[in-house]
Parts: structure tokens; C-alpha cells; sequence
């Protein structure tokens, strides 16, 4: 099934016809999906992002009335994870604002096991918004869209991760999910765990990648200091490498090793599976070395 194929919410369900929906982190992997979905729905759309006009900025609290006139629901994908220092409090003060500003509707974007995460979601829970979560923990896209695009094209892949395995979520799943939770009824006060089919390892899913691109991908596993200490070395910012330690250092305990029904309850389908992500993505070429 195609990606156009999976759009929700037909238009006989629509509740958020002709108010702006504002998607923060617009031009992420989550983010610029669900503006094209909206799009695809003629939702009327407001990108969040610094390099958007207005400009959003989750350091500039001056700045986001001007970007909050006139929206009506909001997609709160907060960078640059909500494990991070202080997170609760920014999403606080931006539901804050987003109540005053007349915002009716939210769907927050959550980490699945991370109790950092359910904090902000305590915390949209209260906001008095009408709210939605949506959980979902490794991305199948970090193979083909972040940081394990470089290895995979160079033929080998190194990472702090053993025998664990992770239902890795699509993220045309996730914004599936939370573009029905934006524009229709029916998804108010749900909590929606979005996983992929079927939960692998990631030599398991390193070895799939290899399949559908035809070549040979090796899988190292390293030990979490040194991961760090290379992800820094190649330039990766010491908030992000601390991040990466402690998601597969904590997060990646087996607590997620179950594939959810997140998907499944709010859409009434299967999430894709990672074998078929592969063969699209590999398809594509951009796994070519």
C-alpha cells in the first residue's frame, strides 16, 4: 500500500474543515508528512518552523502569538525530543498560549517508554485543549532520512544494540494517525501507541535493508561510550550524542519490544511493515552506494 493510499479521514468525517492547522517541526520526517496530507485534504496549513514566515522558534515565546493567530488545531512535534531538560515546561507555556490564542484542537507527537515523554503529555492532558497522543519510539525513516543514511550507503552499520527488538514505526504511519486526530471526531482524549507490524533487531532490520538494496550491509555492535565518543568525533553535537545514550542506552530495554495497536484502533488497518518500507525506500535509490 501505497503512502497516498493510506491518507485518513475522508472528507465525510471532517470536523476541522476551514480553521488553520499550525504542524510544528514542518519540515521533519513526521512533520512534512502530515503537511502533505493535510494539503491532500485541503486543510488550510501553517507551517512551524524557524525558517517558515512567521518564523516559530521554541526559544522565542515572543514570536509564537503572531504564529497562533488564527489556527485552529496544532500538530506539537517539539524539538529537539521531549527527553530533553526542560521540555514539560516549554510545552506548558506553548499550550498555554495556544489556549489564549483560541486554538480548540492538539495532537502531540510523544516518545512510547519514556517517562520524560508522559510528562508533557501530563501536561497537554491539562493544557484544557482538546487532545490526542500519539506514541511512537525508532523510526523506520532513520535508515533513509537521518543519521543512519551515511552508514547504510557505506556498507556498515555500527550501533550500541544487540539482541533487543524494536517494532520500528513507519513515519507515514504517525502522520496517518495524527492528521485523523486533527481533522476528525471520534479521537479526542486517546492515547495511540503506533508501531510497525512486527518488531525486529537491529541486525535483523540492518540484514532487510541489505535484501531490498541488493548488497551486502554489515551490522557492528559497539559498546555505548564508544558510539558517543565516534558521533561526536564526526561532528554530532554533544546534546544529540547524549540523547542517542540514553535512548539505546535506557530506552532500548525491551520495554517497546511488543508491536502496539495504535495504528489499528485509530485508523482500522495494519501499519505497514518494515520489509515493505525497505523495498520502497530501496527502490528510491537512495541507499545506492
Amino acid at each position: 500500500m501505497t503512502n497516498t493510499e493510506q491518507n485518513p479521514a475522508p472528507d465525510a468525517t471532517r470536523t476541522i474543515e476551514n480553521g488553520l492547522t499550525l504542524v510544528l517541526g514542518g519540515t521533519g520526517k513526521t512533520g512534512r508528512r502530515v503537511v502533505e496530507r493535510l494539503e491532500a485534504l485541503d486543510v488550510p496549513v501553517r507551517m512551524g518552523s524557524r525558517s517558515a514566515d512567521p518564523a516559530f522558534d521554541w526559544t522565542d515565546e515572543a514570536g509564537w502569538p503572531r504564529v497562533l493567530r488564527g489556527v485552529e488545531a496544532v500538530y506539537l512535534a517539539f524539538a529537539p525530543d521531549l527527553a530533553v531538560p526542560g521540555a514539560p515546561d516549554a510545552v506548558r507555556a506553548f499550550t498555554a498560549a495556544a489556549r489564549d490564542a483560541g486554538v480548540r484542537r492538539v495532537v502531540l507527537l510523544s516518545g512510547r517508554g519514556e517517562e520524560e515523554a508522559v510528562a508533557c503529555e501530563d501536561v497537554v492532558r491539562e493544557s484544557g485543549l482538546e487532545w490526542t497522543v500519539v506514541r511512537a519510539s525508532w523510526f523506520a525513516q532513520n535508515f533513509s532520512e537521518d543519521y543512519l543514511l551515511d552508514p547504510v550507503r557505506a556498507g556498515e552499520v555500527a550501533l550500541p544494540a544487540g539482541d533487543v527488538p524494536e517494532p520500528f514505526a513507519d513515519a507515514g504511519d504517525i502522520a496517518d494517525v495524527a492528521v485523523a486526530a486533527l481533522t476528525a471526531d471520534g479521537h479526542a482524549g486517546e492515547v495511540y501507541e503506533v508501531t510497525g507490524a512486527r518488531a525486529l533487531t537491529f541486525p535483523e532490520a540492518v540484514a532487510e535493508i541489505g535484501r531490498a538494496a541488493g548488497r551486502e550491509i554489515a551490522y557492528v555492535r559497539v559498546g555505548l561510550e564508544d558510539y558517543a565518543a565516534a558521533a561526536m568525533a564526526q561532528g554530532v553535537p554533544g546534546d544529540v550524542a547524549d540523547l542517542l545514550m540514553y535512548l539505546f542506552g535506557t530506552v532500548l530495554d525491551g520495554r517497546n519490544a511488543e508491536p502496539a495497536d495504535g495504528v489499528r484502533r485509530a485508523l482500522g488497518r495494519e501499519p505497514r511493515d518494515f520489509a515493505d518500507y525497505a523495498r520502497e525506500t530501496a527502490a528510491s535509490g537512495i541507499w545506492n552506494a
